[in-house]
């Protein structure tokens, strides 16, 4: 995974030690050696996260991060502070200035890389939702980001997984002056509660007695009405190996033992911010760009918002040095639906289509109808080859499950010709993307359809 990481430490061995390691698995890394260059190069480089050192001259590490935090060009952007305080208030007075975690040198390599790779990899998400944001913002239907957007946290719903009665009771007590939480010890129960009840957060024991607390996580995570909830793990000080799988599952944060009450809460506090403005983005999105960019037969973006997103990101991914893979499919023979079974038969198999097409796309791409049965799929951080992959699954999707007709017209089958691309170069215009897109898939309709063909740059 890459990952632009500014490194901010006033001693230039850190750096460096810092930089050998980071570029070591290709990250792409930037320095700064005071508060006041980090503040100025979060905003000019945007950094995907900032490892940033404590004691340094002039505005020290805590005042950086409440900064960073306090603004909303950089209020997204994860950080981790590395620093040789090692005390616990230390630890608490970090997280409190908005860190996402606290790590005392000497670091250890792998923790350092299992967390690096978590933010970023949450923080990628997070990413996608704003440039949205910033799309329809741009064409005039969304209103701006104010920093306010981040802050409130009370009254939020908190699920405690914790067989030991006397430990739940305790992180509970700690948590109930300002959450509602509730709390089980039974797995079974942890699923029926966070499927039937919207809970903010879960809090789950990796030392749960009749379960294996990472299998839980990974239930939770791969259920689409809890996909996007934040999971912070209790993890025994000498568990690193669990923690780093945990990590590199999805978790969001993690609470080593023995708890201590502040850094819980700093944590808590943390990760309900990020899941209430991650909402707040998805739900301003819905509401401002349903009339003017959705499609309203299926529910897809339309050709405008395409026209304005694709730009965006087609720039944003060359400064990252990531790909951008395009899709592009049409639907076979479909005149011949609307002639055979009626105009409302053909808006039902765009309609059941449409929601194929949003059921094997991730949460990070981009499904539209750009007109009559053309759809395009714009997928970030994927390369041509993967992209391929997912295209070739919809393909077989569609031509192994009949459509079904209501009014008793039976079922129908239908199939699709698709086309694949990739955006490599950083001076790609999004017109030169869309037609090679297309020249793939004129070639998937010229070699008898129902197929995939890619088309590289």
């Amino acid at each position: 995974m890459s990952a632009r990481v500014l490194v901010v430490d006033d001693v230039p061995a850190n750096v460096k030690l810092l930089e050998a390691l980071l570029m070591a698995e290709y990250f792409d890394v930037i320095s700064a050696t005071n508060g006041k260059d980090a503040l100025d190069m979060a905003l000019s480089q945007s950094p995907d996260i900032i490892l940033l050192d404590v004691m340094m001259p002039g505005i020290d590490g805590f005042e950086v991060c409440r900064q960073l935090k306090g603004r909303v060009e950089t209020r997204h952007i994860p950080v981790i502070m590395v620093t040789a305080l090692d005390q616990q208030s230390d630890r608490v007075k970090g997280l409190e200035a908005g860190a996402d975690d606290f790590l005392s040198k000497p670091v250890d390599d792998v923790a350092l890389f299992a967390r690096l790779k978590s933010l970023v990899r949450l923080k990628m998400l997070t990413d996608e939702l704003r440039l949205r944001h910033e799309t329809g913002r741009s064409i005039g239907i969304m209103e701006d980001e104010t920093v306010e957007d981040y802050r409130e946290t009370s009254g939020a719903r908190i699920l405690v997984v914790e067989d030991r009665r006397l430990y739940a009771e305790k992180i509970c007590t700690a948590l109930n002056e300002e959450y509602d939480t509730t709390m089980v010890s039974e797995p079974e129960e942890a699923i029926h509660q966070v499927g039937s009840n919207d809970f903010d957060l879960a809090i789950i024991s990796l030392s749960l007695q009749n379960c294996d607390g990472l299998r839980l996580c990974s239930q939770i995570r791969s259920l689409d009405e809890t996909r996007q909830l934040p999971l912070v793990i209790l993890v025994e000080e000498d568990d690193r190996n669990r923690l780093m799988r945990g990590l590199e599952m999805g978790v969001n944060d993690y609470v080593l033992r023995p708890i201590d009450r502040n850094e819980l809460l700093a944590r808590v506090k943390t990760q309900i911010r990020n899941k209430r403005y991650a909402e707040k983005l998805r739900t301003d999105l819905e509401a401002s760009l349903e009339l003017a960019v959705i499609d309203p037969l299926t529910g897809l973006y339309n050709r405008r918002y395409l026209s304005s997103h694709l730009g965006n990101l087609i720039k944003k991914s060359a400064e990252n040095n990531h790909p951008v893979s395009l899709v592009s499919i049409d639907i076979d023979f479909f005149k011949s639906v609307n002639d055979t079974y009626g105009h409302d038969a053909g808006d039902e198999v765009l309609k059941e289509f449409g929601r194929r097409l949003a059921n094997n796309v991730r949460g990070m791409d981009l499904a539209c109808r750009i007109g009559g049965e053309e759809f395009v799929i714009v997928m970030p951080e994927t390369d041509i080859s993967f992209a391929y992959t997912i295209a070739e699954r919809l393909r077989e999707e569609v031509a192994d499950v009949p459509f079904e007709l209501s009014a008793g017209k039976g079922s129908i089958t239908v199939t699709i010709s698709v086309g694949v691309t990739a955006a490599e170069d950083p001076t790609e215009s999004s017109s030169s993307l869309l037609s090679r897109a297309d020249q793939a898939l004129y070639r998937a309709k010229d070699e008898g359809r129902n197929r995939v063909v890619t088309k590289a740059a």
